[in-house]
């Protein structure tokens, strides 16, 4: 499925070896057997719009969307795992399918980032492709949710992921769940994420319980990102599946 992969590289950082080469893009957006007219056709308008304006400013749009705060990573183990043990065995794992497929990784990203995992999608025969994308479909759904919310075009290239496996979820569909969200992305947040302490000596206590003490009081006033029970989340709603 190329489709996977042209997303993949649009939700990548901008570059602009990918700007100069639009027509191959467009190109292979036609050739593209999986993709119907009306999927096809707004894909060719993002890319239009990707394509246009200046390198600095798309890069400094990405950057502030995928960047700041963790609610918009674009690493899917964040979104499942946070920062359990578990997550480090989820990354052999999806590396050792890597591998499998003839897929070797630079040092670059890690193995779950989103775009890698699209092209090692785009690899897989189409019905192993659809299955990998229904796995993250709660992701893909709650992602392009908080992008629909910020008004961002890239909602609809989740929403394109989506209707590419035939899931039922769309960014719409958690447009409620996400309504009350704290943003993680604000400049309050961000500087009480980052805010530095003053270094003291354990303090008379052990090295775990100060340690502990001091993670406390870092982040006693930040606005932690709200993770739903996408697991939980509800079919798209009729209404909401003309023009999706």
């Amino acid at each position: 499925m190329i489709s996977l992969k042209i997303i993949g590289m649009l939700l990548d950082y901008p570059q602009q070896d990918v700007r100069d080469n639009r027509a191959e893009l467009n190109s292979a957006v036609r050739a593209a057997a999986e993709l119907t007219a009306a999927q096809s056709a707004p894909l060719t308008d993002f890319i239009r719009q990707y394509c246009d304006g200046t390198l600095l400013d798309a890069q400094e749009a990405y950057c502030g969307l995928f960047d700041r705060g963790r609610a918009m990573s674009l690493l899917l183990f964040e979104h499942v795992h946070g920062e359990s043990r578990d997550r480090g065995q989820a990354m052999v794992d999806l590396l050792q399918q890597y591998r499998d497929a003839g897929l070797r990784l630079d040092s670059r990203e890690l193995p779950d980032f989103l775009p890698l995992y699209l092209e090692y999608l785009s690899l897989c025969p189409p019905d192993d492709a659809q299955e990998g994308l229904r796995d993250i479909a709660p992701i893909l759904a709650l992602l392009g949710a908080r992008l629909r919310q910020r008004e961002s075009r890239y909602a609809e290239l989740f929403d394109l992921l989506l209707s590419l496996c035939d899931s039922e979820l769309r960014s719409t569909t958690l447009r409620e769940q996400i309504a009350g969200e704290a943003r993680d992305d604000t400049p309050a947040a961000l500087d009480a994420v980052w805010e530095e302490e003053q270094v003291t000596f354990l303090g008379g206590e052990g090295c775990d319980t100060a340690e502990q003490t001091r993670h406390q009081r870092r982040f006693a006033g930040a606005v932690a990102p709200q993770y739903l029970d996408i697991g939980q989340a509800p079919a798209r709603p009729a209404a909401d599946s003309k023009g999706q």
